[in-house]
């Protein structure tokens, strides 16, 4: 199991994190710098220094190559030195004449899919410089050091990278142009892979994965086998906007992956599609799309390829409009060809940040960060209904129909797990994920502090749903429903599977959306402290013999006592109260500042953990004598807690022991420390606003005795 243990630093950090976000923070003109390193003082240093920029948190190393193919032991590594442009060519430029699509050839990497993403961008310099900023060059101002922005599950990253490539025989190992002075695509694959690890971590992947960390948008998938019957307009539509697309041909066992087909296609490979034009062939129109291999020199051979015999019959300055002969990768094919060779096409929709103003069509969207954590919001698919409703839920109203008069209104959900390719080295590999969409029972229409609990979704079916759970980085899925108000619920296939993810709405009429989950509400019993005269004799006798000559109940006294009478309860499982666990009691029940409990203080946090104990037994379903997280839900909210998904989520992670089960003297401590909390918040929330106002000493005083 992994351990997450949240400390109260790491928690505060999360908090400030959140904040930073809130005021901007992440957005493509402040973003993130990735691992601390901030370009501008790194560079100015270097100047200063006149040293060429070594990045020490992604050194020239076996470990920044790979793991496995790619590593220490592997042939492909043999002989790799890791060195400057400047070092073996002679007059090494950044961008030539612009960044073009002939700028990036594929090497040894199976990263075809990232070099197709990388190909789709030269297509729009604005998309492209908001990765690659302006201003970079091996000229003046030279220090070994270059910078690139990506999109990371809600957030752009600034990375920053030396310019050590790792080079074979005089050749660079992996992306290279085609005319080997320009590297700046050779730099934008090793920022890539150092934000996901290595370069070894880049093989194997989907264009979408590249198109949406280089723009934010959002990716749909087409297959083409059943293509809409509008298909040729969406794609037209989509490039007119600046949308990315992508295409490949699925392989039917390993031994196709990258086999050319008989009319020189390649299987398993991710090609852009880079435009699409309509010419008058034989009195007819006819609709091409142009297409480009990474590889930059294998091409399609048939019609309308750039040898063929249809352009004979064309007009010649529409053929030289169109036509490129030289061996660039770059081709056209007719629609119907390219619906029949290929497999699937997938379109990166862009977000309104990305577009420029006198872009209009655009799209409305939200972004929740949540995550998916065992024992408390890991419930897995609907075929799990114990757990189910423990994933986090969000809400989506719409309002806005397509069209005046009907109900319909479209939206596109796409659920993004984050940080797998990172993690492949651990040999961790993506959840299978995916989606469902309920309508909100009526009684709850217009209210947000809800979290749907299970009964709910043993009774109603979802309106709609993501076409599969699959182990894909995002799943997405455009979807259409009457007006009214839904809840989307984010999940892996099977419980108790850890994952942190990004889901995001996007819609084409402005809609809402919101986290749904329970307001976070004490609502604890009145309990009245009797006078001494009031309790019992026998009572009172216990607590003679029990407290001695002071007439007071110290710590360890507490300790004795409690572990005496839970060791009689012998269908409950504890490992006995801890010393933090009496102070934790005493310092909930010592109303007079004594740390000790008198005989009234006492006999409040007796009846007291008798209730808790009637609440135990109720709620331990299975008679186990431990309660389960999902029991634990439950549990506290009988006991008058209502939290939040983040909070369960805390409390789980510090009160289960290692078989994700409570046992009874953990759940009596987590109880005392969030009724502690709570009645410290209310009585210095004088004004009853939720806001409370404290000094550092204040702060100190409390925390430090809580």
């Amino acid at each position: 199991m992994e351990e997450h243990i949240y400390s109260a630093t790491g928690m505060a950090a999360r908090l400030r994190s959140q904040w930073d976000r809130d005021d901007g923070l992440g957005q493509n003109h402040n973003a993130v710098k990735f691992l601390g390193q901030d370009f501008g003082s790194l560079r100015g240093q270097c100047i200063q220094s006149g040293r060429l920029f070594e990045d020490t948190l992604f050194p020239c190393a076996s470990s920044s190559l790979g793991f496995n193919e790619l590593g220490p032991r592997s042939s492909k590594t043999q002989g790799v030195r890791w060195m400057r442009p400047t070092e073996f060519c002679k007059r090494p430029e950044f961008i030539v004449d612009g960044a073009t699509r002939t700028d990036i050839c594929q090497g040894a990497l199976g990263d075809c899919w990232l070099l197709a993403a990388i190909a789709s961008l030269t297509l729009n310099d604005n998309l492209l410089h908001r990765v690659v900023p302006h201003g970079q060059n091996f000229g003046q101002g030279y220090a070994g050091i270059f910078h690139f922005q990506f999109w990371q599950f809600g957030e752009w990253l600034e990375v920053v990278i030396d310019d050590r490539l790792p080079v074979k025989d005089g050749k660079l190992l992996f992306v290279h142009s085609a005319e080997g002075t320009e590297f700046w695509s050779a730099l934008l694959e090793k920022a890539y892979a150092k934000l996901n690890g290595c370069y070894e971590a880049l093989s194997g992947g989907s264009t979408s994965e590249g198109f949406e960390d280089f723009t934010g948008g959002v990716t749909e998938m087409f297959e083409l086998k059943k293509a809409p019957s509008d298909l040729y307009s969406i794609i037209s539509r989509a490039i007119e906007r600046g949308s990315l697309l992508g295409c490949s041909i699925d392989i039917s066992d390993s031994k196709d992956m990258e086999a050319v087909t008989f009319k020189k296609l390649v299987k398993g490979h991710a090609y852009s599609v880079t435009g699409v034009d309509e010419v008058v062939y034989r009195g007819n129109l006819t609709k091409l799309v142009r297409i480009r291999n990474p590889w930059g020199e294998v091409e399609w051979t048939g019609a309308w390829s750039d040898s063929s015999r249809e352009w004979d019959s064309v007009d010649r300055s529409v053929r030289s409009r169109l036509q490129n002969r030289s061996e660039d990768g770059e081709f056209w094919m007719s629609f119907s060809d390219f619906l029949r060779e290929f497999t699937r096409l997938e379109l990166c929709n862009l977000t309104a940040d990305a577009l420029q103003n006198s872009q209009l069509k655009k799209w409305s969207s939200s972004l929740y960060q949540g995550e998916w954590r065992r024992g408390s919001t890991a419930g897995g698919c609907r075929n799990f209904p114990a757990t189910f409703w423990l994933n986090p839920q969000f809400k989506l109203i719409l309002q806005h129909p397509d069209t005046p008069g009907q109900s319909a209104c479209s939206f596109l959900v796409g659920l993004m797990q984050k940080d797998r390719r990172k993690k492949r080295r651990e040999g961790k590999d993506m959840e299978t994920i995916g989606f469902a969409v309920y309508e909100v029972p009526r009684e709850f229409v217009g209210s947000s502090g809800v979290h749907l609990k299970r009964d709910f979704f043993l009774t109603h079916a979802s309106s709609a749903r993501s076409e599969l759970f699959i182990n894909l980085r995002e799943v997405s899925s455009r979807l259409q429903l009457p007006a009214g108000e839904y809840v989307i619920v984010p999940s892996t296939f099977e419980p108790h599977k850890e994952a942190d993810f990004v889901l995001r709405v996007f819609s084409e009429k402005p809609a809402n959306s919101e986290e749904l989950d329970d307001d976070i509400k004490a609502d604890l019993p009145v309990e009245t402290e009797l006078d001494e005269s009031q309790i019992d004799a026998s009572f009172k006798s216990l607590f003679r013999q029990l407290a001695g000559p002071d007439m007071e109940i110290s710590i360890t006294e507490l300790q004795t006592i409690l572990n005496r009478i839970i060791g009689k309860h012998k269908d409950l499982k504890t490992d006995g109260f801890s010393k933090e666990a009496c102070r934790s009691m005493i310092n909930l029940m010592d109303t007079d500042g004594s740390g000790k409990l008198g005989l009234t203080e006492f006999h409040v946090l007796w009846e007291k953990i008798k209730r808790y104990l009637t609440i135990f037994r109720q709620f331990d379903l299975d008679k186990s004598g431990t309660m389960s997280s999902y029991e634990m839900r439950m549990a506290l909210e009988s006991a008058g807690f209502k939290l939040t998904n983040q909070l369960f989520q805390l409390i789980i992670l510090r009160y289960t022991e290692a078989d994700m089960a409570v046992d009874f003297d953990n759940f009596v401590t987590c109880l005392v420390r969030l009724e502690t909390m709570y009645k410290t918040f209310k009585t210095m929330d004088t004004d009853n606003d939720n806001l409370i106002s404290l000094t550092f000493f204040q702060w100190i005083t409390l925390t430090m005795f809580a």
